[in-house]
């Protein structure tokens, strides 16, 4: 499943994590280490053509780890303070290195990365989104491949 597909599933959900990615450069990235345990990394994202990707400095222990094993989870700048301006926004799944054709060229084409560098696109898994509402409710947003978006709301 990758961003195109998600954006069609859940057209608002989509929108709001685009605009809590866009809101500021860096973000976290969570990869599994070797030993199973989590790296956490920062990274810049891009969503072009669709697709959620993921590009990363030559031989960056992140790279690394996606390339043993690609699961990963993405967690969006929260900002500064506690204004969390749409919330706060995850997404999971796992992560392909892309070295050469259209979508990588594409990719150079608009980012203009340093050479080299990794590049991977992503599968999604699950997005979550958790905001307050009203003041008054922690409200949790999940998406997952297949089923309907399910929201909760808790006081």
């Amino acid at each position: 499943m990758n961003w195109t597909a998600f954006s069609t599933a859940v057209p608002g959900l989509a929108r709001t994590a685009e605009e809590r990615f866009g809101a500021y450069r860096h973000h976290v990235l969570a990869t599994l280490r070797r030993d199973g345990s989590p790296r956490t990394c920062g990274i810049e994202v891009r969503f072009l053509g669709g697709e959620l990707w993921l590009g990363m400095m030559p031989g960056s222990v992140k790279a690394l780890d996606l390339r043993r094993d690609p699961r990963f989870a993405l967690q969006a700048n929260p900002g500064a303070g506690t204004d969390m301006g749409g919330g706060d926004v995850r997404v999971g799944g796992r992560a392909y290195e892309v070295e050469d054709g259209r979508a990588r060229a594409a990719y150079v084409e608009e980012v203009e990365p340093p050479q080299p560098f990794h590049l991977f696109r992503t599968e999604l898994t699950e997005v979550v989104r958790t905001y307050v509402e009203d003041d008054t409710y922690l409200v949790t947003q999940v998406w997952r491949p297949g089923a309907p978006l399910r929201t909760l709301r808790r006081a």
